[in-house]
């Protein structure tokens, strides 16, 4: 039995999964303009903040911001659902500040389920249909060597031009508590064991990484009032995602959150019961996040700490779920119990739901290209954590990126390609198809060579044009940003040269006084920018070229290229394990080939 939209009626783009990556893919894929069918296990978990529901933060809030001005979802949805916002890095430099938020779970899930299957006029497209169910394989169109569509483990198939696997957790998942081990990739929903399956088969090299949450709590059990803690008030005016003239949604009622820490007490129970944790047991085989590690690891690896924070944030409105930010763990649920009643304020604490670990199964993001599609199986593309990273926004950063993509190729338009220099989102590609990842990768802002020009308050003015070319956003949208982009010039320009701005609200004022205050460094960033596009350092590679047929290459220089295949020298120059012997090589050959078409 073949379901959903078929072929007839349209370019079609299957995307599989509805969680952060999988959104912005199907709303993207829609927005250029070609027919989405979305299949997901539960229609009920469309969009859920599974770990913590904050949406944001240190580099994470500069996707975001990309994200938004991409014309995609999760911006919009966070402020249409945050209870509390920061500005983190407040005392540090405009470029390293950050947006974040917590949001309220249930609303959240409840805007990107109506958002999803009522499509409002905001985010509408050709169409979007919904269908219930769990992808086992992909399906090869016959005799084309592209992709036709998927299968579903109860034997239908769904017919498409193109498909993105936004899997999430869910391939191979497992989950972990203690000794108890329960295969799937959230609570209470079944892994995509005969995907994972499927993907060896068609060649796709799979690593097993692992993730974690920490238990919830009844926030009616925590002792507010114990002086330890530390009351964290949320800011007025409350930070935004989308442009104070792009329409944004109403504010809900904020809220506040508050810091606590742990104590030796804490780490001697955790040290005391390593051998029942899924993580030191041996029982995961995964590598976990270095940069969002659990209890377990924050004592073993960091011995000499005598206390490590940890967040009281609540998870909604109406619920008296409270996320401790900072404490995620693997132990037995009377463990955690235990261990979390040693902290401060934490006295009486009932937990609603243990802490667990999830090990599941990536791909080697090195077999795609910059679009996030298979070098190798045509129409088949990639997003989230499936690619080996950390987090609802690298996710979502990707599944726009892939969404777009793939609607793009199949009506035969330009690709949608972020430069490092263009976006923290550029960033994030290149490096995840050059350098790959054994561990989940998260996104920093150390890792932006051009963090200067890629400030979270420019994030419109750098992309809009991108947008509007891909057709991700429409013209009174992009003119508003070339609009707002232009008058920041001249407020800046005005701030140089010690004169009054003019008249001008104090959001794009505070964006002038960043520019200028970076204007001598920008300068010099951009002209380092200038310089490699068209310098001859960065000249464009096939990526078919048969590196073991290449004069000079070592074998192993020769193996990794292959591997990358990568399409400039730019990109060889950021592949681990390549000398510059070998660049130099490369070079020569690169130069040589443009020679010869000349």
């Amino acid at each position: 039995m073949v379901r959903g939209v078929m072929r007839g009626a349209g370019s079609v783009v299957v995307v599989v999964g509805a969680g952060h990556a999988g959104l912005e893919a199907a709303f993207a894929a829609a927005r250029v303009g070609v027919q989405v069918v979305v299949v997901t296990g539960s229609l009920e978990t469309i969009g859920q903040t599974p770990c913590n529901p904050s949406v944001g933060g240190v580099a994470k809030g500069h996707l975001v911001k990309e994200i938004e001005s991409l014309g995609g979802f999760m911006g919009r949805a966070a402020d249409a659902c945050a209870i509390h916002g920061r500005i983190l890095n407040r005392s540090k430099g405009p470029a390293v500040r950050a947006t974040r938020v917590q949001v309220d779970k249930r609303r959240y899930g409840e805007f990107a389920r109506a958002a999803l299957l009522a499509q409002p006029a905001l985010l509408a497209g050709p169409g979007i249909t919904v269908v219930a169910g769990l992808v086992a394989g992909v399906i090869l169109a016959e005799g084309t060597g592209r992709v036709g569509g998927v299968r579903l483990q109860d034997g239908s198939q769904i017919a498409g031009d193109a498909v993105v696997l936004t899997t999430g957790t869910f391939l191979g998942g497992v989950l972990h508590t203690g000794a108890e081990r329960t295969p799937g990739g959230r609570v209470g929903e079944a892994p995509a064991l005969a995907l994972a399956e499927h993907l060896r088969g068609l060649g796709f090299a799979l690593k097993r990484l692992k993730t974690g949450t920490p238990a919830r709590l009844d926030g009616r059990t925590i002792d507010r009032g114990d002086p330890a803690i530390e009351l964290q008030p949320p800011e007025d005016p409350a930070p935004r995602f989308v442009a104070p003239d792009d329409d944004p949604p109403p504010l809900l009622r904020q809220v506040d959150c508050h810091l606590t820490h742990t104590c030796a007490a804490t780490h001697d129970l955790v040290r005391a019961h390593l051998h029942a944790s899924a993580m030191y047991s041996g029982a995961i085989t995964g590598r976990g996040p270095r940069y969002c590690p659990s209890i377990e690891d924050k004592v073993v690896r960091f011995a000499e700490r005598e206390r490590h924070q940890v967040f009281l944030e609540p998870e909604g409105l109406d619920t008296d779920s409270v996320y401790p930010n900072g404490v995620s763990t693997s132990l037995p649920a009377a463990v955690q119990e235990a261990f979390l009643r040693t902290i401060a304020g934490l006295s009486r604490v009932v937990l609603l739901r243990p802490g667990y670990a999830v090990e599941y199964d990536a791909v080697d993001a090195r077999a795609l290209t910059h679009t996030l599609a298979s070098k190798d199986l045509p129409g088949l593309y990639f997003a989230g954590q499936i690619n080996g990273t950390s987090g609802y926004e690298e996710a979502a950063a990707q599944g726009l990126i892939a969404g777009a993509n793939a609607a793009l190729w199949l009506r035969e338009r330009p690709a949608l390609q972020v430069g490092r220099d263009q976006g923290y989102i550029g960033v994030l590609v290149d490096d995840l198809v050059t350098q790959g990842c054994d561990e989940p990768y998260r996104m920093f802002t150390a890792r932006a060579e051009y963090r200067l020009l890629l400030r979270e308050d420019n994030a419109d003015a750098r992309l809009c044009d991108l947008a509007f070319a891909a057709g991700l956003i429409g013209q009174a949208r992009h003119e508003r940003a070339r609009a707002r982009a232009e008058q920041v010039n001249a407020m800046a320009a005005a701030i140089e040269r010690r004169r009054d701005p003019g008249p001008g609200p104090a959001w794009l004022r505070e964006r002038a006084e960043a520019q200028a205050c970076y204007a001598g460094y920008l300068v010099r960033q951009q002209r380092e920018v200038d310089r490699l596009r068209g310098d001859a350092a960065d000249l464009p590679l096939d990526p078919n070229t048969d590196y073991g047929r290449l004069a000079g290459l070592t074998s192993e220089a020769a193996e990794r290229l292959a591997r990358v295949r990568p399409t400039s020298t730019g990109q060889v120059g950021r592949i681990p394990g390549i000398t510059p012997a070998a660049l130099m090589c490369v070079w020569a050959h690169a130069r040589a080939a443009l020679s010869n078409l000349s």
